[in-house]
């Protein structure tokens, strides 16, 4: 089973609760508050690695959440924070929201990227001592963070891509360059995910890549060729792979020209991608006829090497064809991409709806905050509540609004008469 897209969910932790603690200590008078602060929750972090080459792991687990931060205690004791969740991705994997835009590219290994921050802890009560509330009993509730669903897609990284139509010979090709060890076999879908082979040049090395399941329709989601089409996304050069004999009675010209309008179907930018065509199977009949018409249509816009690779006949020509090739090339790059981000950025604003005649309802990242720290069995945590409603311009755009005395106002879970 190879798996190079998957959904998952991932939550980081919540914060803390800060705590209310008021100081008492033998022959210590107004002791005052000493509430400690709650601990930051855990973060979710991805780290790109060389050791993995498939998703697999994730068929299996699919729920990822962080630890949650302790609360606060006395004598500003802070809370504990919560245990990150490091996920391991194989290099070339991208993260994706749920509606497929792009979080991260993990392009190079070693790379560690977060992507969901742990809630802060909430304040302890020590905060909000002024001079006119000398022992405040309410503390902060700590961020609490919500689950999202994210895509992980495997892109292998190579610097070459093996194409054709399945049982051309592309597994046994690889196999002749490199020291992989794909399965190779008489019947088509034989190679049922994407294999890598490092071939070495003298001095150079590249890395090789068989893309299997392209037949016609792939494009659009035929066979398995949409499942590992993405894998051609990364390459610098295409090889293309062709039975030159037709011995499967199929056309080899008729060949090249479908699996080619697949691969630009799917994506146009692969146009730009240097192409070397491999006839292979030259010790076959016909094979010299096809191969004279094909370099009649194509041999001014392609390099084109004859092989039979089940003799190793024309793999050293190819070998010094795509290294050279490659040294013309810029080297591969990491997508380019404006990443977003799945939590938002924490504001301080509000807006005024009208729900029914004399019922407002104030919304916005200032409600998410005061709810956190209103408690309203407490007055001196109301009377807070009160003071940040004036000092934001609230209750001023409420009047503005229309709010009158003995109108109803909603704030989060806070329901409360206005009076002007």
């Amino acid at each position: 089973m190879f798996i190079d897209k998957v959904k998952i969910y991932i939550k980081s932790g919540n914060g803390g609760n800060g705590s209310a603690s008021l100081h008492t200590e033998k022959y210590v008078n107004n002791g005052g508050p000493d509430g400690g602060d709650g601990g930051k929750g855990g973060d979710i972090i991805f780290v790109a690695t060389s050791a993995e080459n498939t998703l697999n792991q994730f068929h299996y687990q699919k729920h990822f959440r962080a630890g949650d931060g302790e609360n606060g205690g006395r004598q500003r004791s802070f809370g504990k924070q919560g245990a990150d969740v490091v996920i391991k991705v194989p290099v070339g994997t991208v993260i994706k929201n749920s509606d497929g835009d792009i979080i991260a590219d993990m392009y190079e290994d070693g790379r560690r990227e977060v992507v969901l921050r742990g809630g802060n802890g909430g304040r302890g009560n020590w905060h909000f001592k002024t001079s006119r509330r000398q022992s405040p009993s309410f503390a902060e509730h700590g961020v609490k963070t919500a689950e999202y669903e994210v895509i992980l897609e495997l892109k292998t990284i190579a610097d070459v891509g093996l194409v054709g139509f399945p049982n051309v010979g592309k597994s046994t090709l690889l196999s002749a360059v490199s020291d992989a060890k794909p399965k190779i076999a008489n019947y088509h879908f034989t190679t049922l995910s994407p294999n890598l082979g490092v071939v070495k040049y003298y001095d150079t090395t590249f890395v090789m890549a068989d893309i299997p399941g392209l037949i016609e329709g792939a494009s659009d989601g035929a066979g398995l060729g949409l499942s590992f089409l993405r894998h051609i996304e990364r390459t610098r050069l295409l090889v293309h792979v062709l039975d030159i004999s037709g011995s499967e009675e199929r056309d080899p010209v008729s060949d090249f020209e479908l699996i080619n309008n697949e691969i630009y179907s799917y994506d146009a930018d692969l146009k730009k991608l240097p192409m070397i065509v491999v006839a292979n199977k030259m010790d076959m009949p016909d094979a010299e006829v096809n191969l004279k018409r094909f370099c009649d249509k194509y041999g001014d816009k392609y390099t084109v090497i004859p092989m039979t690779t089940v003799i190793h006949e024309g793999v050293d020509e190819l070998i010094e064809a795509v290294a050279k090739t490659l040294e013309t090339l810029p080297p591969a790059q990491p997508m380019a991409f404006t990443p977003v981000k799945l939590q938002k950025e924490a504001d301080d604003g509000f807006a005024i709806d009208i729900l029914s005649d004399n019922v407002y309802e104030v919304t916005g990242g200032l409600v998410d905050e005061l709810c956190r720290k209103v408690n309203l069995d407490d007055y001196d945590s109301f009377r807070y509540f009160q003071k940040v409603l004036r000092d934001k311009g609230v209750i001023a755009a409420l009047r503005k609004q229309g709010a009158s005395d003995g109108s109803t106002v909603i704030v989060g879970d806070i329901e409360f008469e206005f009076i002007d």
